[in-house]
């Protein structure tokens, strides 16, 4: 337990504090004092990782930094919710290792080019559909379809099915705010919350959904990732368990939407703020990739993550406890201007961008990165190509979340110009 007379940090934890945006003042306030601040929570508390080399130190080190320890929630679970709850990003190596190398072939860059048509035709039906329209809430009827349709597309699930996949991980994100709209009963759940990912009866619809898929591939396998997830096997004859199998396919259906979806609404909402950036893509096709990267460093889908220390440490300059919660707080990390030349500023052109939107890096670098990557360069790829110019009608309206940045909605106007 870190001496309550070192100095607190400034809360970063409150998720109103979220619903007008990150709250930079006080991310730089942690940037700035030397060493590490020690953050109060739920009656103990962890040491808040702000500064972006900080971050990719704790990254890179999983052996110091476990992930299965204490899981990667900021508080801490009781051991059979910790068990119960364990999925890929909750676990240490030789376990992640096993983990990762039966379904890391799926997500190679290889295999998920396969699906760049898919993810094209998705885009290009859904930009239509806006532009013949004119406006409209652009979460709904861009951001959320299209990454939700992909990955179910991928899976090898029904899209009709999508919305309710969609409202399943509304829910979950509800889970990572102050309150639920949905009673710990819904959807038939009788499990307790606190043994259920994000506290949310919408995890135990999950569950149910993806072992009933699950079951349908093993009994008529199909040329998808379900059936990829349910035969993968190593060479050692090692299989995924059902319990790993569930817990994955509730990772693949939040991470493949939710955060993906954030990027395409805080990227949306960039072009329409920074019309001249948008207009330097337009003029300039070999910032294209480069525009990519800032859409992902400006997005900052995933708020922060967690990591408990196996062993006394050392962080700048400050000395950890073994035992001891350690955050990483890549909305922190991402406007480091000891890393980001002008970091408020949104730059399509921004040449060195090592920004920490997939983690930052190490064992735990995200799965679908690729993928992720793949859809919002599709989509501004198609944007381009229409000469799509963004206008906002609103003001957005933002999840009070410390853990997603999500966007509940935002409408947007959009024009072809000729």
């Amino acid at each position: 337990m870190a001496d309550i007379t070192l100095p607190q940090s400034p809360n970063v934890t409150d998720g109103s504090l979220y619903l007008d945006g990150i709250p930079h003042e006080r991310f730089a306030e942690l940037r700035d004092t030397p060493g590490l601040l020690w953050h109060e929570y739920d009656g103990g508390g962890f040491w808040a990782v702000a500064r972006h080399a900080d971050v990719k130190t704790v990254s890179k080190d999983g052996g110091v930094f476990s992930s299965a320890v204490g899981h990667t929630n900021l508080w801490d679970l009781e051991a059979d919710a910790l068990e119960a709850r364990r999925s890929l990003i909750d676990t240490d190596a030789p376990d992640h290792t096993r983990l990762r190398r039966l379904v890391a072939r799926a997500f190679t860059p290889k295999n998920i080019r396969r699906w760049e048509s898919t993810i094209r035709e998705i885009t290009v039906e859904l930009l239509d559909d806006f532009l013949a329209k004119g406006s409209g809430d652009w979460v709904a009827e861009v951001a959320a379809p299209l990454p939700i349709r992909v990955i179910l597309s991928m899976l090898g699930i029904p899209l009709e099915d999508a919305d309710y996949l969609v409202d399943l991980s509304n829910y979950l994100v509800e889970g990572t705010a102050e309150k639920q709209s949905i009673p710990p009963d819904a959807f038939g759940n009788t499990t307790e919350l606190r043994l259920l990912p994000f506290n949310s009866p919408a995890s135990h619809a999950l569950f149910e959904y993806g072992e009933k898929i699950g079951e349908a591939r093993r009994a008529n396998p199909q040329d998808d990732l379900v059936t990829s997830l349910v035969q993968a096997e190593a060479e050692d004859g090692d299989r995924l368990s059902g319990s790993e199998y569930r817990n994955l396919f509730h990772l693949l259906i939040f991470a493949g939407n939710e955060t993906t979806r954030t990027a395409i609404s805080h990227g949306a909402m960039a072009l329409a703020d920074y019309p001249d950036q948008w207009q330097r893509v337009l003029d300039d096709s070999s910032l294209a990739d480069s525009a990519v990267e800032e859409v992902l460093r400006w997005a900052t889908p995933v708020l922060h993550m967690r990591r408990t220390t196996t062993e006394p440490t050392e962080i700048a300059g400050t000395s950890i406890g073994a035992g001891e919660k350690v955050v990483m707080w890549y909305a922190s990390a991402n406007w480091d201007d000891a890393v980001f030349a002008n970091p408020s500023s949104f730059d399509v052109g921004r040449a060195d961008n090592p920004h920490f939107s997939f983690g930052g890096g190490g064992p735990h670098l995200c799965l679908g990165a690729f993928l992720a990557r793949l859809e919002v360069s599709v989509l501004l790829e198609e944007m381009a190509a229409r000469n799509i110019s963004l206008t906002r009608m609103g003001d957005a309206q933002l999840i009070a979340s410390n853990f997603v940045r999500g966007v509940l909605s935002v409408e947007l106007a959009a024009e072809a110009r000729t």
